[in-house]
């Protein structure tokens, strides 16, 4: 290779890609839609029966809306294809709006224990049957709307972030209707600030980790169940030119979609095109790895800072 440096960039995008972004989008969208629509009716209940339980969780619903709204946004953009300014695209979209969504999920958690331990104090007087009715209609709806998003890939926080909101409304309207339950049977009226306290620190504890999840994505963290010092071993063996392996970077752009960038330093007589077919096929297939970015080096590696010592950088 008369060249001091081979650039190869594999970019591959395939269409099945989109076509899933497309799915997620509509089922979010008509997750939506049944959540506006059981928030109506649990408005119109508790107006109604006078529950205060079921106002809290109709605003509960809400800002559950606003959430499967933003991830509608977040896929719709996510297929938006790649221009001059934002030559990734715009998947990341649906990474903000699963940051954005887990944040929400604390100012809903305080809001929660406020409302919890101000019933505590001043417990008010609630039509059980209206209440029960309503919240058994809520606790299937989002039984539903649940399993409509059920099914996303692990890392897909796009889904994950509006699954939350709904599992946190599903618990909700579970302990609305225990607290009906109580109410009706044995007047316990504290049963329902009770049980949003607990429910609370349920989705405290996802709201948490999805958090981590989305930030670890946007700093451009290594993937879940990935070791990059792994994946430089294994492509040090994916063909027999390739000498060293070095500047290893593995990361996600978005949800499933997994990137790298390498510096691949190969013997004298190698074959670069043979060595690059072998690494990307490598990547794609064992690690899943679809958009990879390689340099050749046909020699000693050439690197302004120096740092080409062999090891990966994570």
């Amino acid at each position: 290779m008369n060249a001091t440096h081979a650039h190869h960039h594999h970019h591959a995008h395939p269409h099945e890609h989109a076509a899933a972004v497309g799915g997620r989008a509509r089922k979010l969208l008509f997750a939506f839609v049944l959540t506006v629509l059981m928030m109506v009716a649990e408005v119109v209940g508790g107006m109604w029966s006078g529950s205060l339980a079921l106002l809290a969780d109709a605003g509960h619903m809400m800002v559950d809306a606003l959430a499967l709204l933003l991830a509608v946004v977040g896929a719709w953009m996510a297929t938006r294809p790649a221009d001059a300014r934002r030559s990734y695209g715009y998947g990341r979209i649906e990474v903000l709006a699963g940051f954005v969504n887990a944040l929400s999920q604390f100012v809903l958690v305080g809001w929660i224990v406020y409302e919890a331990v101000a019933r505590l104090l001043h417990p008010g007087e609630i039509l059980s049957g209206v209440m029960l009715v309503v919240a058994i209609v809520g606790l299937l709806v989002n039984v539903l709307v649940l399993r409509i998003l059920y099914g996303h890939a692990h890392d897909d926080v796009n889904l994950a972030s509006a699954s939350l909101h709904v599992l946190g409304d599903l618990l909700g309207s579970l302990a609305a209707v225990l607290a009906a339950l109580a109410i009706r049977w044995f007047g316990w009226l504290w049963a329902d600030p009770l049980l949003s306290l607990l429910v609370s620190l349920l989705i405290l504890g996802s709201a948490w980790r999805l958090l981590r999840m989305s930030a670890h994505i946007l700093l451009e963290g290594v993937p879940d169940g990935m070791d990059s010092a792994q994946v430089e071993a294994a492509l040090r063996t994916a063909d027999p030119g390739i000498r060293d392996i070095h500047h290893l970077h593995v990361w996600q752009l978005a949800s499933g979609s997994r990137m790298a960038t390498l510096h691949a330093e190969l013997g004298e007589h190698a074959d670069g095109a043979r060595a690059l077919q072998a690494i990307n096929r490598m990547l794609a297939e064992r690690f899943g790895i679809q958009h990879v970015t390689v340099q050749i080096d046909p020699g000693e590696c050439f690197d302004a800072s120096g740092d080409c010592a062999g090891h990966a950088h994570r």
